[in-house]
């Protein structure tokens, strides 16, 4: 390591340790200050280690916390940036955060789309995880294709490397790429009663695909009647979904029985692509079993928080495919409950919020609300949409600023709370909570 690396990296460390210290952490600053002294320095951090990309639109989270669970199993040292923190900075931010290593080191990484580019050539990854691409915050990308641009030529900077891809998204399977490809899917009918399918029309010869089989969204065995065009063959495959609750799913991957403690269509995608990613890596069934089992839920993501002598379930949402499964989970509740929904629009969230008009609210008006509370920078906007979904007005508070949906919450006519939020609405929720003593 160079001189310069070598300043660097005590920098980011000290400034690590203050934040600490003095805060309550900070996962970011530390690989900004390091990264203003040497822009290199990622390279040095991450030569000696394998290191597995994990991109896409939604659940990359989930699946960087469930791919490093099972893949702390088979390598000695291992480093993840677990709290989501996952542009360039965040990522040299988890390198520092890592202890001497001396062999057989793994570094898990969730990197954000359009951060790809800037990072591969230096972390050199083995496996790249690609979960899906859908619409999100287009006011930054565009289109989905843009996206799915931004992940191929990231992988074509590292030729090597292995691609782990959605086979049941279309987009996937659109494009000859000159990496490896290995696809991940459903390979069982669930009977989807799914709001969100979504025409998709086919890459070849622009007919629409239809499907055997569907998930959710675009998601499924697609096929096209005009051309030759169909899902890839599948080398990892859910076999069976036996159970679906608001706390947990049960379901089989190649054949064998897995529980995880997340429910939810979509996170068993999830769960899927880390099952992918060890097999790859040849970790055994029973193993990535233990995995699922002893997961911790990730913060924002079904995260539970006691508060006020109220059980509220807390998942970030940030576009229409994500928030509409988190409402197909809330639609398996059989209690009364109250509903929260934050909506902010800075940057991180997405500024244009014409994105609410594809969620499917409508979806919840036959479950037992009690009380409907909004909050966020546009709660405004997020009132109007349950009114036009057919929400009573009269059962809707629109709190707008954090005291006042706090408030609301100690006030709540349930103990269950479902509550909504996006990204930054989510963290500034949270670090309420904190503060108050409600999350450790």
């Amino acid at each position: 390591m160079t001189l310069k690396s070598t300043i660097a990296k005590s920098a980011g460390k000290v400034t690590r340790y203050l934040l600490t210290k003095f805060t309550n952490g900070g996962s970011s600053l530390p690989g900004k200050i390091a990264l203003s002294i040497d822009k290199n320095l990622l390279a040095n951090l991450a030569k000696n280690y394998d290191v597995i990309v994990i991109t896409g639109t939604n659940g990359k989270t989930l699946t960087t916390t469930l791919t490093t669970n099972i893949l702390s199993q088979k390598y000695d040292n291992i480093i993840t940036n677990r709290t989501g923190s996952n542009m360039k900075q965040g990522i040299v931010g988890a390198f520092l955060n890592a202890p001497r290593i001396t062999k057989n080191a793994l570094a898990v990484l969730e990197v954000d789309e359009g951060s790809l580019k800037n990072v591969v050539k230096e972390l050199q990854p083995k496996l790249f995880i690609h979960t899906n691409i859908f619409p999100d915050q287009l006011d930054r990308y565009g289109s989905v294709d843009n996206i799915y641009d931004l992940l191929i030529d990231a992988a074509q900077e590292v030729p090597d490397a292995t691609i782990l891809a959605n086979g049941d998204l279309p987009l996937f399977n659109s494009r000859t790429v000159s990496n490896t490809q290995k696809f991940f899917g459903f390979d069982t009918d669930i009977d989807s009663n799914d709001q969100t399918k979504e025409e998709d029309q086919c890459p070849k010869c622009g007919h629409s695909l239809q499907y055997h089989h569907y998930t959710y969204a675009n998601l499924g065995d697609y096929y096209c009647t005009s051309c030759d065009f169909k899902r890839p063959q599948l080398d990892y495959k859910v076999t069976d979904v036996s159970e679906l609750d608001v706390t947990h799913s049960t379901f089989q991957l190649d054949g064998d029985t897995y529980t995880l403690h997340n429910a939810g269509i979509y996170n068993i995608y999830n769960a899927l692509a880390a099952y992918s990613a060890g097999r790859f890596f040849d970790v055994e069934p029973a193993q990535i079993k233990d995995a699922f089992l002893n997961n911790e839920r990730v913060f924002g993501r079904q995260e539970v928080i006691i508060a006020y002598d109220k059980k509220i379930i807390l998942n970030v949402v940030k576009n229409p495919v994500g928030l509409n499964q988190v409402l197909n989970l809330v639609k398996l509740e059989k209690n009364p409950f109250t509903l929260v929904a934050l909506l902010n629009n800075r940057p991180a969230d997405g500024v244009d919020l014409k994105w609410l008009e594809d969620t499917h609210f409508e979806s919840l008006t036959d479950l037992d609300i009690k009380k409907s509370v909004t909050g966020g920078i546009a709660a405004d906007t997020m009132t109007e949409r349950l009114i036009t979904a057919g929400f009573n007005p009269d059962d809707i508070d629109t709190s707008g600023d954090l005291a006042s949906v706090i408030e609301a919450i100690e006030h709540a006519p349930t103990t269950q709370i479902h509550m909504l939020a996006t990204y930054t609405a989510m963290l500034e929720i949270r670090k309420a909570f904190i503060e108050k003593g409600h999350i450790k």
